[in-house]
């Protein structure tokens, strides 16, 4: 039984025994078991009850209804935990921006949400709880890890969300990103009216990109290639863990594997783009523990759009488009290499920060001399 029906039973047993205010008295015994505010069961409604849990209010409501007491009456005090437990979470708040943590209130509260098995938004109002000594020893190493290993929060938590589904994430594959999103949002918008897109993802990584727009294109095909094993084996722990029926995931060095007689309607890539000089100088979380070879070409950053654009003509239908992520400071150069590959660029598309970060592109029909424009186009040159 969940929370819900918990609430339900409970409410009716004491209804038949004639207890005023039912509702408001099953509320009571139910957050006093589950040390939770009142205000919280509802957000916990879908809640399943572990067995001790379920024995425990059933106690309560018996001795209720033998004694003839309201819960308040029957209840002995009990410690409230919220003051103690604030104190903790304020003092780990320190302890990571003492270290040099950035955000270090968010990544607390991820912490404390992923021991307790709350959700973040829901944190505040199971402070009441008792944090078990066993729990404390883990936000304890959580935030070792986060303020004197710098490891990043995401492998520290083993899950994040990406396009509002749950990712596996794991050292020695990209961890997904906020602004890969506005790159999903824009392939989903592309390829809404199209009936059933074929879709490649070069540079699948954790699969996010991949998973994330088949959840939304249901009669899509999307294929996801990747070069590293680990990402591959991972994509597809993403796929089964999301439910995703739509998305396959495959080892091709870029093109290396694919059937050229198999056309794309789009194609779909967030290549390593941070250049060299950029690379020496990114953040210990991100270049001490993500793969290099996901972040960075060893160069100027323009490696991999210079060799997928080289080619992605051959894929694509003569409607496909070509989507990238950039870095910040390449739009222009992105731009002159698709447009020197016949592509024309349709857009290019800001991040929430501001920055250009995707560049929208559609395969051009170039036509090598007259003969090739179809004559029931009816071009009249002498006009």
């Amino acid at each position: 039984m969940n929370l819900v029906e918990i609430l339900k039973f409970s409410e009716e047993y004491l209804k038949k025994y004639s207890f005023s205010k039912p509702r408001l008295e099953a509320e009571k015994l139910v957050s006093y078991v589950l040390n939770l505010d009142r205000i919280a069961l509802y957000i916990h409604y879908e809640r399943e009850l572990a067995e001790d849990e379920k024995n425990s209010i059933k106690q309560y409501l018996k001795k209720m209804v033998e004694e003839n007491k309201n819960f308040d009456e029957l209840k002995g005090e009990k410690k409230d935990y919220k003051e103690e437990n604030l104190d903790i979470f304020n003092k780990s708040v320190e302890y990571l921006k003492k270290n040099g943590v950035p955000n270090s209130l968010l990544d607390t509260e991820y912490i404390f949400s992923d021991v307790l098995k709350v959700s973040r938004n829901t944190l505040k109002y199971s402070m009441s709880r008792e944090i078990k000594e066993e729990d404390k020893d883990k936000i304890r190493e959580m935030l070792v890890l986060r303020a004197k290993k710098r490891k990043p929060l995401q492998y520290i938590l083993g899950e994040w969300e990406f396009y509002g589904l749950p990712f596996k994430v794991s050292e020695g594959v990209l961890i997904p990103r906020a602004d890969t999103e506005i790159l999903v949002e824009q392939c989903i918008q592309l390829m809404r009216d199209v009936e059933a897109p074929n879709i490649l993802d070069i540079g699948t990584g954790s699969g996010a990109i991949s998973i994330a727009i088949a959840n939304e294109l249901k009669s899509s095909s999307v294929t996801g290639i990747d070069i590293n094993e680990k990402a591959l084996k991972l994509a597809n722990e993403n796929k089964i863990l999301n439910k995703i029926e739509n998305v396959n995931f495959i080892e091709s060095n870029l093109f290396g594997k694919l059937d050229k007689d198999f056309k794309y309607d789009l194609i779909v890539s967030n290549p390593p783009y941070i250049s060299k000089d950029e690379y020496e100088n990114l953040m210990p979380e991100v270049k001490n523990y993500e793969p290099q070879n996901a972040l960075t070409d060893l160069g100027d950053g323009l490696h991999f759009y210079k060799e997928i654009s080289k080619l992605a003509g051959e894929y694509l239908k003569d409607t496909g488009y070509l989507a990238y992520e950039i870095g910040y400071n390449q739009a222009k150069n992105v731009s002159k290499i698709l447009q020197d590959n016949n592509f024309a660029v349709l857009s290019i598309v800001k991040d929430y920060g501001g920055n250009d970060r995707v560049v929208i592109a559609k395969k051009a029909i170039k036509a090598e001399n007259f003969e090739e424009i179809e004559e029931e186009e009816d071009v009249n040159l002498s006009e």
